[in-house]
């Protein structure tokens, strides 16, 4: 696991040294990125900066392919059958159950007459008509695996989703549903990638130690995503894919995958992580034309960091889109090189290519009894599998809280993305004085927010009341209005010697601006309005407890920023307690996140449960919480966190509510409201 510690130093960390300044507009509304976005090789100054930030985006991707935590491993119930024996090499197809009642095809080559055990290659297929099947002069992936088992390879070809055997579900899907459990295309099949290598791997005439992957195109983005989170590929050539202008299609993203600004998770960095292990760059002239002058010399950055820059290669050509002789003939080389020792170029023989119904393991076949009939199964049964986890890690003592905390506070940090800045990676700016406060303007150095913002400051300031930070959803504005009313909740804290904050959480008051986000892939790339509110909230609580110097500061979400809060304060740390408002949400209604609340994979991180998990230290108030919230998790984890928490059905009034915030008596002399005047 990551510890928070880790986390707070890799999240979203860009190398490039940024101007410390309020932007005048804030960047995420108007820096909208996109698969055809140019991204930038960040530049990393060591190489324990580059080893942290790899072991981080790892996992960041596994998360948005669904697979943090890991599925079980069940049985694949391997079946290998109809032998083909052929000049120097022998075709088997190949039927694996990757998840129950979801099977992979494929066909599994392997050398003749020699003796094992041999290296082997897993071969993904990119977007071409007939799949693994393809078979013309641009590519054709019968006739690399046919060379590379004549070579000395074991190598087993696969299918994509969709395609030939594997066709259960489409191969392009997607909705927001999808999103807000992590279930997506691209995880689906770098499932069936992981578990490809499983099976390789358990063949007796297999050398585990050897395993190499390539792919084109599609097959190419496969290739490195399998490469990035599997330690056991060990040469890898993806081909044509490796691009800092275009980052691929649908199923080669998933939401929250490629979210961490312009300088960071493009093509080039996921190639990064095959780092120092061996990698062919092969490009051609597509979107990866510029590979020679930008991509290579940046992953190859990378791969110096480590001493290891000898292992990285390139291969270039000017033909169009395609794996064909020549490029096959440098993987072949690469492969011979780097996984079985031979030295010099390995050029192609002529092979001939078995007819369709000779390799497809489903031809003139049924699926067995209790296989999955369509994609509304397929997510069903992840939902399930997702649910199952999570209620298995429900708290009953201190040792399992502590496990769980550890274990929520990382799936939220993947699905929210958010971080609660250090002191000195905050910026402010002053913007116009009040008679006892001051409006301002905060944010994070480099990240180019702007969260406008009111601080308060009462006549007779008493150090026993905590400085309180206000989030509700009309802003800082509701802040200033309640601080004029007489009965006002932000008056009483004044009056009773408290510091109040208020801001205007992204989207939300002054912060409302135009902004495109109903593209499909607008996830991929980035966050959602309720993510960055629950990233200003956390910038927001850094400024209150660095300026006031307090230990302990209140959190009070109003309305739906008490829902903000409420996950604000799972990555919020020491010193915060919480009192929200839930605002009657229905916690087990994805429709209800999709409509008020949308962070992607937040359900597959366990949402609400989740969060009551980590919401144990400090004082916490809950209240108006909707059908299904958790209360049971939060006071079982209270109590096995040795706290106390104070859930109510009902909601809080005002006057309940400052007891809770600044329960002393008012001190004499009443705290006048604060008037507007000149900076």
């Amino acid at each position: 696991m990551i510890k928070a510690t880790a986390v707070i130093v890799s999240i979203l960390c860009l190398a490039a040294a940024p101007a410390a300044q309020i932007p005048e507009q804030d960047a995420r509304n108007i820096d909208i990125h996109d698969s055809n976005t140019h991204f930038k090789m960040p530049v990393f100054p060591s190489r324990e900066a580059w080893l942290e930030r790899a072991a981080f985006l790892r996992k960041q991707i596994l998360a948005s392919a669904g697979l943090l935590p890991m599925p079980e491993k069940t049985p694949i119930h391997a079946e290998v059958f109809g032998k083909l024996k052929r000049d120097g090499y022998t075709i088997e197809k190949v039927l694996l159950e990757t998840y129950p009642g979801f099977y992979l095809g494929g066909n599994l080559y392997r050398p003749a007459g020699g003796q094992g055990p041999y290296p082997a290659a897993v071969l993904p297929h990119g977007h071409w008509a007939y799949g693994r099947l393809e078979n013309q002069q641009l590519v054709t992936v019968p006739g690399r695996c046919i060379n590379l088992a004549r070579q000395g390879f074991v190598v087993f070809s696969y299918d994509m989703i969709g395609n030939n055997d594997t066709n259960q579900i489409p191969h392009h899907w997607g909705d927001k549903r999808y999103d807000l459990w992590n279930i997506n295309p691209l995880g689906a099949q770098l499932w069936d990638s992981i578990r490809a290598v499983d099976f390789v791997s358990s063949l007796p005439d297999v050398d585990a130690s050897r395993i190499g992957v390539t792919g084109a195109s599609g097959g190419g983005t496969q290739t490195f995503m399998l490469m990035a989170v599997d330690e056991r590929i060990k040469a890898a050539v993806p081909v044509n894919m490796i691009s800092a202008t275009m980052q691929g299609g649908i199923c080669e993203n998933a939401a929250n995958l490629r979210v961490g600004g312009i300088n960071d998770i493009s093509n080039m960095v996921v190639a990064a992580l095959m780092a120092p292990r061996p990698l062919l760059m092969v490009s051609a002239s597509d979107w990866t034309m510029n590979t020679n002058r930008v991509e290579f010399p940046a992953v190859r950055s990378i791969y110096g960091l480590l001493g290891a820059e000898q292992n990285v290669e390139t291969f270039h050509q000017d033909q169009v889109h395609n794996y064909n002789k020549e490029s096959r003939e440098a993987m072949y080389t690469f492969f011979g090189a780097r996984l079985r020792g031979v030295k010099g170029q390995i050029p192609e023989t002529r092979f001939s290519v078995e007819q369709p119904q000779d390799l497809l393991a489903m031809f003139g076949r049924v699926r067995p009894a209790g296989a999955v009939e369509s994609l509304d199964q397929f997510v069903s049964d992840r939902i399930a599998e997702a649910r199952k986890g999570i209620d298995q890690l429900r708290p009953r003592d201190r040792t399992t809280l502590d496990k769980a905390r550890e274990v929520f506070r990382e799936r939220l940090t993947f699905s929210l993305l958010a971080l609660k800045p250090a002191p000195n990676e905050l910026i402010s700016k002053k913007k116009e004085a009040l008679e006892h406060g001051e409006t301002l303007l905060l944010g994070r150095a480099g990240k180019g927010d702007r969260i406008a913002a009111v601080w308060l400051a009462p006549l007779k300031s008493r150090p026993e009341v905590a400085p309180t930070l206000i989030v509700h959803p009309a802003g800082a504005e509701w802040v200033l209005s309640s601080s004029r009313s007489a009965n006002g909740l932000v008056k009483g804290i004044l009056d009773r010697g408290g510091i109040v904050m208020g801001i205007d959480a992204f989207q939300t008051g002054s912060a409302k601006a135009p902004r495109n986000s109903s593209d499909l892939a607008f996830t991929w790339f980035n966050q959602t309005d309720d993510a960055n509110r629950v990233q200003d909230i956390l910038t927001a609580l850094a400024y209150l407890q660095n300026r006031s110097g307090a230990q302990t500061v209140n959190l009070l979400g109003l309305e739906m920023g008490g829902v903000w809060s409420y996950f604000a304060r799972s990555l919020a740390g020491p010193g915060v307690n919480l009192a929200a408002d839930l605002a009657q949400f229905p916690t087990d209604d994805d429709q209800q996140y999709i409509d008020r609340f949308f962070i992607p994979g937040l359900r597959k991180a366990g949402d609400f449960k989740a969060a009551a998990v980590v919401d144990t230290e400090g004082q916490l108030l809950l209240h108006n919480g909707g059908a299904g919230f958790p209360a049971d998790w939060v006071r079982e984890s209270a109590q096995a966190g040795g706290s106390t928490a104070d859930v109510r059905a009902a909601k809080a009034s005002e006057a309940e509510l400052l007891a809770w915030v600044a329960p002393e008596t008012a001190p004499s002399g009443k705290y006048p409201a604060p008037k507007r005047g000149s900076r």
